[in-house]
């Protein structure tokens, strides 16, 4: 057994609808962060930790866990190489959830493959929907992924990669109006109005006074061409925020943050690690 498993101690009984899992990343905060959220989750009991793929494969082995948490990108074996390799071992296969700081192109080819994603910094309410997604193809079981799915995928990824150099030479000047389809309308909003905008499974929200739509745009990326970057921030991948429109700067995990937004629902966005330096620039925290 790795000397990194851990098996922490949990309330959770092991009943028919607890799950078990297993956390793999080689980043002890990301590790840290997405147990302390997996434990308050509920329902969920973590019974190990790993730190790379080689750990993966035997903690899997060993525990044969309903689920597990594994980061892509590790040193040596990477997430998916984990995957082949309990393919080729013939390993009980887990519901296996990517974390990942891959941006959309490569998220939306995880879900035509037909596995699931977070992305870091880890959402709350991403997880819950993730454990539904979970729970839901345990009680109906699909098939597991195989080499072609598997092969396919890092293509996909592959073509991203070497996509994203061209992409960032065409971009376009921003303008005052954003298209937003809303009620079977298409209406035009002035960005200045505009407080937040995030993406989930492949759909971009955009969210104004009164206003809560769609945009028409694929990705992130190709709606902040269209904003003004003195006023519009990626606080994370999953979201961009107008910063005059942060109602509150909340304190949370590990020295990080999350952006309480001045829209009704009082909606909290979190920041990622890579831009908290520029959160503190922004508010001299």
């Amino acid at each position: 057994m790795p000397a990194s498993a851990s098996h922490p101690a949990s309330t959770v009984s092991n009943s028919p609808a607890t799950l078990t899992a297993i956390i793999v990343d080689d980043e002890p905060l990301a590790r840290q962060e997405l147990l302390y959220l997996v434990e308050n989750a509920g329902g969920v009991d973590v019974v190990a930790q790993g730190t790379n793929g080689i750990e993966a494969v035997d903690l899997i082995r060993s525990y044969a866990p309903d689920l597990v948490f594994l980061d892509v990108q590790m040193p040596g074996l990477d997430g998916f190489a984990v995957i082949k390799k309990l393919l080729d071992k013939k390993i009980r296969m887990p519901q296996v959830v990517f974390a990942t700081a891959f941006d959309q192109y490569a998220v939306r080819a995880f879900e035509v493959n037909a596995v699931d994603y977070l992305l870091k910094p880890f959402d709350r309410s991403r997880l819950m929907k993730t454990l539904e997604k979970v729970r839901a193809r345990i009680a109906a079981p699909t098939e597991s992924p195989s080499e072609a799915k598997l092969d396919t995928l890092l293509k996909l990824m592959e073509e991203q990669v070497q996509g994203q150099a061209p992409r960032a030479q065409t971009l376009r000047p921003h303008i005052g109006k954003v298209v937003v389809r809303a009620q079977n309308r298409l209406l035009l909003v002035d960005q200045r109005e505009i407080c937040f905008a995030s993406i989930d499974d492949g759909a971009i929200s955009v969210v104004a006074p009164g206003i809560e739509g769609h945009s028409n745009c694929r990705t992130l990326e190709e709606l902040i061409e269209q904003l003004d970057p003195e006023t519009f921030w990626r606080a994370h991948r999953s979201f961009v925020v107008n910063i005059q429109h942060i109602r509150e700067v909340v304190p949370w995990f590990k020295s990080s943050y999350q952006l309480r937004m001045d829209d009704a629902k009082r909606t909290e966005i979190p920041v990622s690690r890579s831009q908290t330096k520029r959160l503190r620039e922004l508010f001299n925290l």
